[in-house]
């Protein structure tokens, strides 16, 4: 969004208190990805480390 503005990646970055480092690696992460896509992904990121404590838990 603000690099649709005319910020630069640098600057766009000094607003958001993000490294330069941090917005490339979500851009590699998120670059081809619409909002929904990106909302089911953390979805099932959630609800795959919860199934994943389950599962530490039954195997103690």
């Amino acid at each position: 969004m603000l690099l649709s503005q005319g910020q630069t990646v640098q600057q766009a970055c000094k607003t958001l208190e993000i490294s330069e480092q941090t917005y490339y690696r979500w851009r590699r992460e998120y670059g081809g990805m619409d909002t929904t896509k990106i909302k089911k992904l953390k979805e099932l990121e959630k609800e795959n480390t919860r199934l994943k404590r389950l599962v530490a838990d039954l195997s103690l």
